[in-house]
């Protein structure tokens, strides 16, 4: 279907005897947005690791906007328009806000031969411009990220994947370590990016901020899929019955 924009069909990855993801379907499609739910060790970060190219799936397919991909690292994916924030952040401690957003993307003011001068203004005014329309509030943002909190390099985190207009964004649990303000700067984002038709999804415990923010939620259960839903359609009992085994919809049986 032309509006699907991720698609994995029997994605699977094992580490030695260890069957960390089996036989993933899941489909994305355009403007949607996704939260994956599950206990720990499901198999819900295994998964994004293999779409983001972070690892490389055991089998199965990956296809990313129409095309079937086979990222050999992040920055593939990311130059393919899926942008990620992961809860290791992978953000540039010795660096600035402005040097994070724009890493790997950097603006350039002219080029000398194989050298090149870098447009920092550029990217500072950019910098600001993001973090007004993201909500994201930064005292400076000349410090360096190893002299930020937990809360604040998260949010430069995000800042940046919502700072580039990408065709994919996901997130891994953005706001586990926030607080109430810093949480709902983040959801603000997820909101905003919502109403810009840009699909997302979203890995959370938090069942409050699931109901609220996405349309759809996947369950994982000792590295499958067990249910697929519609928000609309259950209730936070419900996800929790398919979450601990309790409750399997028939067709994800064998995740039981």
């Amino acid at each position: 279907m032309d509006d699907i924009i991720l698609e994995t069909r029997n994605l699977t990855k094992h580490y030695g005897g260890v069957h960390a993801l089996q036989g993933a379907n899941f489909v994305l499609r355009k403007g949607e947005h996704v939260a994956i739910m599950g206990d720990n060790g499901a198999g819900k970060s295994t998964f994004v690791r293999q779409i983001t190219g972070v690892e490389q799936r055991t089998r199965g397919e990956i296809i990313f906007n129409g095309s079937p991909v086979n990222f050999a690292g992040p920055l593939d994916a990311r130059e393919a328009g899926i942008e990620t924030v992961f809860q290791t952040l992978a953000l540039a401690d010795h660096l600035d806000v402005s040097d994070n957003l724009f890493l790997g993307r950097e603006r350039i003011r002219f080029r000398l031969g194989p050298f090149s001068i870098l447009d920092y203004r550029a990217m500072r005014e950019a910098t600001l411009e993001a973090l007004q329309r993201t909500g994201v509030k930064i005292p400076n943002i000349h410090n360096t990220i190893e002299r930020m909190s937990g809360g604040q390099r998260q949010c430069v985190a995000i800042a940046r994947t919502a700072t580039f207009h990408s065709k994919l964004t996901i997130m891994d649990e953005p706001t586990a370590a926030l607080g109430v303000q810093e949480t709902a700067q983040v959801e603000a984002i997820i909101r905003t990016l919502k109403e810009q038709g840009e699909p997302l999804i979203l890995i959370s415990h938090n069942m409050r901020q699931v109901f609220d923010l996405v349309d759809r939620i996947v369950v994982f259960r000792r590295g499958r899929i067990c249910a697929n839903l519609r928000k609309e359609e259950t209730d936070g009992q419900d996800v929790v019955a398919y979450i601990t085994g309790a409750k399997t919809q028939p067709e994800y049986e064998d995740a039981a």
